[in-house]
């Protein structure tokens, strides 16, 4: 059994999935899942879908050096208009999204009511090539691997709380200004 990083509050009403050294660049897979965090499981797949058909971008907020600037981006609430594509990411995620999907309806859960309560992504042990520099020189040629974990979770309807019969509570310095206010004294 993998430890996750956060277990889910009500593990009844909750599946999980995860993927370890996937071999898709962290930042833009770090990325990636911060624009599906918290999203409906349906709302997030379409999101992704159109990430790969390019109707809609991703919102790089921290790895955004040389990120290029795009009119999509502000539609998804960026404030520096930078975003890109990410399709391996994207692709990535979405097979994460279908397995946990599957996880819920072993489990018996409504899948239409399912949201992404818990996402995290973490660096995985970089993968070693070598690339041939001028003078017979040598140079490393790293990749950046990562490990995915999410949870979906039914949302929990919450209950509102009933009105109290007896109205606001009221301080007795307050009780005190209301009675000078209405001339009585008790």
């Amino acid at each position: 059994m993998v430890k996750y990083a956060r277990e889910p509050e009500d593990t009844t009403k909750s599946c999980k999935a995860r993927g370890s050294d996937l071999r898709t660049h962290f930042k833009n897979m770090r990325e990636t899942a911060g624009g599906i965090k918290n999203m409906n499981l349906q709302t997030a797949k379409k999101y992704l879908e159109d990430v790969l058909s390019m109707k809609r971008c991703i919102v790089f907020r921290r790895f955004c050096g040389g990120v290029g600037r795009t009119a999509q981006a502000k539609n998804e609430g960026s404030t520096n208009d930078q975003g890109r594509w990410p399709k391996k990411s994207a692709e990535f995620l979405l097979g994460l999204l279908k397995n946990a999907e599957s996880n819920a309806e072993v489990k018996g859960l409504d899948v239409d009511a399912l949201s992404v309560t818990h996402i995290q992504v973490n660096r995985a042990i970089q993968q070693r090539r070598r690339t041939y520099r001028a003078h017979g020189r040598i140079n490393p040629y790293m990749s950046c691997p990562c490990h995915v974990e999410l949870v979906l979770s039914e949302k929990v309807e919450t209950v509102k709380k009933e009105a109290d019969p007896r109205g606001p509570k009221v301080s007795s310095k307050q009780q005190a200004r209301l009675r000078i206010k209405s001339g009585s004294s008790n």
